[in-house]
C-alpha cells in the first residue's frame, strides 16, 4: 500500500526534497542553510544587526512549521525519526548562525560545529530525542545549534585569532 503523503509536510520536512540527497542528507540541508544565510546577507545587502534578527526569525519559523511537519512525515512514513526529514537541521543550523558576521569563514565554522554536535549528540542533546513526535525530531538539533552557537561565540570573544 503506497504511503499517503501530506504535500506541505513532506515539502517542509524534506526541505523541498533536499532530504532525499545521499549520502548525508542532514549535511546537505545544513550547507544549503549556510549558503542561503550568506546569500541573503550579500545579495540583499542585509546589515549584521538585521541579519541576526532575520536569522532568529527564520529559526523560529522553521521550528514552528517543522514540529508539525516532521511529526506528520514520521507518522506517514511509519518511522520515528526518518533520515530524510531535514527541517530539524535547517532550524539547528540557523541557531548556530545567529549573530555571526556573514563571512564564509564564520559560516564554515558554524557548519562544522553544528554538524559535530548534531552527529555525536553529547549529553543532553541525545536525551531530547526521547521527546514525542516532532518535538523529539526538532529539539535535539536546536540544542546542537545552541551548543555550536555558544562555542563559536565564546571562541570569537576569547580567541584573538578567530576574530
Amino acid at each position: 500500500m503506497p504511503v499517503k503523503k501530506t504535500r506541505w509536510a513532506w515539502a517542509v520536512g524534506t526541505f523541498f526534497g533536499m532530504g532525499y540527497m545521499k549520502p548525508g542528507p542532514g549535511t546537505y540541508a545544513s550547507v544549503a542553510t549556510v549558503v542561503l544565510w550568506w546569500g541573503a546577507a550579500h545579495l540583499l545587502h542585509i546589515g549584521p544587526r538585521n541579519l541576526s534578527v532575520l536569522t532568529f526569525l527564520a529559526m523560529i519559523v522553521a521550528t514552528a512549521i517543522g514540529v508539525p511537519a516532521s511529526a506528520k512525515v514520521a507518522r506517514e512514513a511509519g518511522k520515528e525519526d526518518p533520515g530524510f526529514v531535514v527541517i530539524d537541521e535547517v532550524a539547528g543550523q540557523l541557531f548556530a548562525l545567529i549573530a555571526l558576521s556573514p563571512t564564509w569563514v564564520h559560516g564554515l565554522e558554524a557548519l562544522v560545529l553544528f554538524r559535530l554536535f548534531d552527529i555525536f549528540k553529547p549529553w543532553p542533546i541525545r536525551k531530547l530525542e526521547q521527546l514525542e513526535g516532532g518535538w523529539g525530531i526538532m529539539m535535539d538539533d536546536l540544542l546542537a545549534g545552541f551548543f555550536a552557537h555558544l562555542v563559536l561565540h565564546l571562541a570569537l570573544n576569547f580567541v584573538p585569532a578567530m576574530r
